[in-house]
């Protein structure tokens, strides 16, 4: 028997999984109309041929960024064929796409343009994308709105250089979706001024919401009976913790189901979603340790250092330590504090600034965010 019709007949507490993956746009959000119709005040102005303002989303990861502007996305291009309206909304994630060159060859591409991804100048590139705007390709003004998903990847890689070009070409409005409120640090003032954003800010779902979302998608993912009554408000609780974060929630009930399923049991019990959240945590920190650059983990290492000597960990201190363990192969003082922002970022630190007293300044302190031994796990295990 083939393996995978063996696997594929096996009894499953799952109808269909594809509808706990966060990426998954359904025909409701729950909890979010507000940003919804925030997103589509400043984006209705398209439909009357005026490019509407720049639009900037802040949110903690798993609040509903990035779905709200796929369903106000959704809904735009669907008013505009019936309107015969010439708007077109084209979204990209600055993740896969982290410079310049990438993101505006990518929406040539989209609108139909054959552009490579490399071999040509940033001049050329730039010039195919503006004779899109030309009315002989279209018929009419076109309007372009550009949703930029974790715009601070790409300002922290390749700098303003693309906002500088997408502020200064016209029928373009850009929707900028960041998880950090100071990603503009990265955009120099020249640049800032031209953006004219309007900022909506989401806040973390709280528990009763993060259940309402999960009982809704379990409907669509689960059999009927399965899931056990304290399932759902578990992962909610846990999630909430979290900062409120549903992609955290729904990873937590996909994975409870997916141990019910290891374990050969037709019921999705209250001690799956513990082992669940062990086993995402566990895999998290891991994924993120192991993809650090050695400087980084240096660091990490010097931190594990000084937390279980129990020290009051400064950037000094911290910096006195790394040199030790790196044995002379170090970086700058001053690049120390680029790593520091970048593990607190990723959630690995928290830092915090106190205050010594008068005439003695202020001072910044460093603390781990995960346990001590899943670091030490996901760093030395190889």
């Amino acid at each position: 028997m083939n393996i995978f019709e063996e696997l594929g007949d096996k009894n499953s507490v799952f109808k269909c999984k594809k509808f706990l993956d966060h990426r998954f746009l359904p025909d409701n959000l729950p909890h979010r109309s507000d940003q919804i119709k925030s997103v589509a005040k400043y984006w209705v102005e398209s439909l009357k041929n005026v490019t509407p303002p720049d639009v900037t989303v802040y949110g903690k990861t798993g609040t509903g960024k990035t779905a709200v502007a796929k369903f106000a996305k959704k809904q735009l291009d669907q008013i505009s064929k019936e309107k015969n309206v010439n708007v077109r909304v084209e979204y990209i994630r600055c993740t896969d796409f982290t410079t310049e060159y990438q993101v505006i060859a990518r929406l040539c591409q989209q609108m139909g343009q054959d552009v490579p991804y490399r071999g040509w100048t940033k001049a050329e590139v730039i010039n195919a994308f503006r004779n899109l705007f030309k009315k002989n390709v279209f018929g009419s003004d076109l309007i372009l709105i550009i949703i930029l998903d974790e715009i601070d990847i790409l300002l922290k890689n390749d700098g303003d250089g693309l906002l500088y070009t997408l502020t200064r070409t016209e029928n373009v409005s850009i929707a900028s979706i960041s998880n950090f409120v100071d990603f503009k640090q990265f955009i120099k003032p020249r640049v800032r001024s031209s953006l004219r954003d309007r900022e909506i800010v989401f806040p973390p779902y709280n528990a009763q919401q993060l259940v309402d979302i999960l009982q809704e998608r379990s409907k669509l993912s689960f059999n009927d009976g399965v899931l056990h009554d304290e399932v759902i408000p578990l992962c909610a609780a846990l999630a909430a913790k979290e900062e409120g974060d549903a992609r955290y929630a729904l990873d937590l009930l996909r994975t409870s189901g997916e141990l019910a399923d290891e374990k050969g049991t037709e019921m999705v019990y209250e001690k799956y979603v513990r082992e669940a959240k062990d086993q995402i945590e566990h895999n998290k920190v891991t994924d993120i340790v192991m993809t650090l650059p050695s400087q980084q983990q240096k660091v990490l290492e010097s931190l594990i250092f000084l937390t279980k000597r129990k020290e009051e960990i400064t950037s000094g201190r911290l910096y006195d330590v790394y040199k030790d363990i790196t044995k002379g192969d170090s970086v700058s003082y001053r690049r120390i504090f680029d790593f520091i922002n970048e593990l607190e970022m990723l959630g690995l630190i928290s830092t915090k600034t106190v205050s010594r007293g008068r005439g003695k300044g202020r001072t910044n302190l460093i603390t781990l965010q995960c346990e001590m031994e899943l670091l030490e796990d996901a760093m030395w295990s190889g």
